[in-house]
């Protein structure tokens, strides 16, 4: 009964430590947002730049909804918010684990928020400046003649949102590459036996979470698995978390007691040896 209202405690703080990390986390989008708020017109000025630089000289983007033109970009200044309030998410979220991590483990936390802040936003800028001009560009030019390029502000909207946010959580791929091997989810050489795997996986995400256009699909995958490759160089700089098992016997063999299966059954075969023996002398 106690183990079960210890458990029931532990679960309760549990939740209530995450509605706390969640409100927190509101609160700063909703700052953000309401400090963002009157540039919404020009966020999305910025944010439709990659496709107004393929469109005719006449042509523009073009809302077909009543209040699209209202809506849109007050989505698109709320989402903006959240991309800017990233590093805070980051550190909120690692902040629930850190009570279950050991001592050194905690030292990386804030190597690994500056590093995840900075993959994430290195995703969008490598999304903006380097795949949108492919994509809209190739977009722009394959249609029928008689066919007017003009996207809805909406889809216009959706479409960025998406492809966006799939690059910036592809190049979150070293950190999680390295937090799997640091807890012993799957061992480095694993992966590395594997990586054949890994970069089909790629390229099947790549199809997943891209439009359908082999040229997206190639910019997505193959960052994923050079990323993949820049978190198994890394890796060991990090110390591997054992297993309880591992760090008992570790201990043992510290104080000069090796007591794991194999040292065990080394020991056992030399003792029925020398028994063997000596009744051999008798």
């Amino acid at each position: 009964m106690a183990s079960k209202e210890k458990t029931k405690n532990t679960l309760v703080q549990n939740l209530l430590e995450i509605r706390n990390k969640l409100l927190k986390s509101v609160i700063a989008i909703a700052i953000i947002f309401l400090a963002i708020f009157p540039f919404a017109n020009d966020i999305y000025t910025f944010i439709a730049a990659p496709i107004i630089n393929v469109l005719p000289v006449d042509a523009n983007i073009i809302a077909i909804g009543v209040i699209s033109p209202f809506s849109i970009p007050l989505k698109m200044a709320l989402i903006f918010a959240v991309y800017l309030a990233m590093p805070y998410l980051l550190y909120q979220g690692w902040s629930f684990i850190a009570p279950a991590l050991y001592k050194h483990e905690k030292r990386l936390i804030t190597p690994l928020i500056i590093s995840s802040t900075i993959l994430f936003y290195t995703g969008l800028l490598f999304a903006f400046y380097i795949v949108f001009p492919v994509i809209f560009g190739f977009l722009s030019t394959v249609g029928p003649s008689i066919v007017s390029f003009a996207p809805d502000i909406k889809n216009y909207l959706d479409f960025v949102l998406k492809v966006s946010f799939a690059f910036a959580v592809a190049f979150e791929v070293p950190i999680a590459t390295i937090l799997l091997i640091m807890f012993g989810v799957v061992s480095r050489e694993k992966l590395k036996k594997n990586r054949s795997y890994v970069i089909l996986g790629a390229f099947v995400l790549g199809m997943l979470l891209t439009p359908p256009d082999i040229i997206s699909q190639f910019l997505i995958a193959i960052p994923m698995w050079l990323l993949f490759e820049a978190g198994l160089f890394f890796s060991p700089l990090f110390k591997v978390r054992h297993t309880d098992k591992d760090q008992q016997n570790q201990r043992r063999k510290d104080k000069g007691f090796d007591w794991s299966d194999e040292s065990h059954n080394t020991k056992m075969n030399k003792l029925e040896a020398k028994m063997n023996k000596r009744g051999m002398g008798k």
